[in-house]
């Protein structure tokens, strides 16, 4: 984990309210792997960090994508190329390819694209092969196609039809059942519990793994804000996850509805 003082390369918006921000910083992106987050400093006058997810790399630099929700991510949003930002990270433990993992179905509900982007990157480079299943409410709402990676094949879906199939995109998942070693999802909590009541029959009972996002203090786990109850005990999101089995999860738990 590094504290570092990132430099804004430039940062652009990619849907209504949506944003897509590069920041140099060597130190962090050297070590960080697919589904880790950062806690960014959002302006002098935020008392908490913001946690995001980790969406691409490139040389000593990396991006985020992030929606404007609040004080904190507005500021984040008028960055321009030359600004700095504290970073905090990486943090979490991430997303895990088997070793004997070849075809790999990457389910991105919206802003789930976030840290699924980066897996895809990783998995590319092992030589798999990614599916990238990606929906949202409408065309308006889907991640740009030119900025995604061509080498995985990727199939859209959106609730309204205005692209792709009409649908949810968990309405998918019988499509790739028997094709995926393993699934990683990342969404909202609604799609994780459609997914954890189907999921045994849909995905073949294979490892489905999610990255959670629930309101978070430190990110370090000092304050226990993130904790939830799991199959496997009480854990927090900010170090045990963010990213869990689909299983391991009480999808009732409290913590989803804040």
């Amino acid at each position: 984990m590094n504290q570092a003082t990132a430099s804004v390369t430039s940062n652009i918006e990619v849907t209504p309210g949506v944003y897509l921000i590069w920041l140099e910083s060597p130190q962090i992106a050297s070590i960080a792997q697919p589904g880790q987050f950062v806690m960014v400093q959002c302006g002098e006058e935020s008392l908490l960090r913001r946690p995001l997810s980790i969406h691409q790399l490139g040389k000593a630099k990396l991006a985020l994508l992030f929606t404007v929700v609040g004080k904190g991510t507005y500021w984040l949003a008028q960055c321009q190329a030359g600004d700095t930002v504290d970073l905090l990270g990486p943090l979490g433990n991430g997303y895990s390819i088997h070793p004997d993992s070849h075809n790999l179905l990457l389910v991105a509900g919206g802003i789930g694209i976030a840290p699924l982007y980066f897996l895809a990157q990783e998995a590319l480079n092992q030589g798999c092969s990614v599916t990238l299943l990606l929906g949202a409410p409408t065309t308006a709402q889907l991640y740009p196609r030119d900025l995604l990676l061509p080498e995985a094949e990727l199939v859209i879906a959106t609730e309204d039809g205005t692209t792709g199939r009409k649908g949810m995109i968990t309405d998918l998942l019988p499509n790739f059942g028997h094709w995926a070693d393993q699934t990683f999802a990342c969404g909202p909590i609604s799609m994780y519990r459609a997914m954890a009541t189907q999921g045994q029959q849909l995905l073949e009972a294979k490892s489905v793994q999610v990255s959670l996002e629930v309101r978070m203090g430190c990110g370090l786990g000092i304050c226990y804000g993130c904790s939830l109850k799991t199959k496997r005990g009480l854990k927090q999101v900010c170090q045990d996850g963010p990213v869990f089995e689909l299983n391991d999860i009480f999808w009732d738990d409290p913590a989803f509805n804040c």
